[in-house]
């Protein structure tokens, strides 16, 4: 009887952890997770490009280092790559395949290329063309900040590197409060 009480806590035991661990893992608890902690980053500052661009250089160094293995770091409560109310997204270069959303998961695997902004320019198409010809560089569109689904105006910077597992990929990063002190001298596609 002993046995079976033992075997029978046990099996509860795994039972709950299994539970655990897939709400952990829900892809839609996690990106309300990284959207709520996003949010509550942001502050009436203005972001300063070079800000924008560490950002994406430091991620573009642990794709670099890690592959996808570190894409669970750009995602949920207290990630490095959430900040001042903005984050970042990784897509192919190639097919523009999204790899990484951290609040629009259901695009994760998906071809992203012909995605249109509200004022029809072809967004990632452009940041694709940006990084193909220059490595780098800025592109405006209207996307939705996080938590709501209404497009705003938003200005990213895009980099491309290679991950450690070979894909050839966009980090992109933005913001959505700037004004014309903020974009000064910088070449917006």
């Amino acid at each position: 009887m002993r046995n079976k009480s033992l075997t029978l806590m046990l099996a509860v035991a795994v039972t709950l952890l299994v539970m655990t661990s897939a709400t952990a893992q829900d892809p839609a608890a996690l990106a309300e997770e990284s959207a709520a902690y996003c949010n509550s980053t942001a502050t009436d500052e203005l972001v300063s490009p070079d800000v924008i661009m560490g950002k994406v250089k430091e991620a573009c160094e642990l794709l670099e280092k890690e592959g996808t293995a570190a894409f669970p770091k750009f995602q949920g409560k207290d990630s490095p790559f959430l900040f001042a109310g903005t984050y970042m997204w990784v897509h192919t270069l190639d097919d523009g395949v999204m790899l990484m959303h951290p609040m629009k998961y259901k695009l994760n695997g998906k071809s992203i290329i012909g995605i249109k902004d509200k004022k029809g320019k072809r967004l990632f198409a452009t940041m694709n063309k940006v990084v193909k010809e220059s490595g780098d560089g800025w592109v405006d569109y209207y996307w939705p900040k996080p938590g709501s689904s209404d497009g705003v105006h938003k200005v990213s910077y895009v980099r491309g590197c290679t991950t450690a597992d070979g894909k050839s990929v966009v980090v992109g990063c933005g913001f959505y409060k700037f004004d014309e002190t903020t974009t000064a001298g910088l070449a917006i596609n």
